[in-house]
Order: C-alpha cells, then sequence, then structure tokens
C-alpha cells in the first residue's frame, strides 16, 4: 500500500485503495475492479483528478462475503 492510499481522513474513515491494491487482493486485473464499479458491484469514490479509489472496509467485506460463499459445501445454505 502506497503512503497515499494510507492516509486516514480526519473523521475517521477508511483506508482508501487504488484499483491497483483491490485488483491483487482479488487476484485480477485492475481493469476488472474499474468494471465492477461501473457496474455498481463495489463502491468507488473519485479523486479530485478522476481517478478511482474503494474503501478498504467495503472491499474486505466483499471480501469475506466470496470467500465465504467459495468455502461452503454445494447444497448447504441454498433455498429448496
Amino acid at each position: 500500500m502506497t503512503a497515499s492510499t494510507q492516509q486516514i481522513t480526519q473523521n475517521g474513515q477508511d483506508h482508501l485503495l487504488t484499483p491497483g491494491e483491490v485488483a491483487a487482493m482479488f487476484r485480477v486485473d485492475p481493469k476488472t475492479v474499474t468494471r465492477w464499479a461501473t457496474a455498481g458491484r463495489i463502491g468507488s469514490i473519485r479523486t479530485p483528478g478522476g481517478h478511482r479509489r474503494f474503501r478498504e472496509s467495503e472491499v474486505r467485506t466483499m471480501l469475506a462475503e466470496l470467500t465465504n460463499d467459495a468455502d461452503m459445501p454445494h447444497g448447504i445454505g441454498t433455498a429448496r
């Protein structure tokens, strides 16, 4: 994580991550992360320069949900 993305705002908000940092967490290409944001699958913030940033807490929640879904055996937790 770079120093610029590690900063926390004065009112205690999340760390902001770059598309590349999010991509590394999900093991996908940064362009995929940008597509997810465009499609509304993950929230993003635009910097004054127009670059996307992602809230670390939201990214970690999404990653945990996907990890939990992948770990669940087929047939368990599905509606009948």
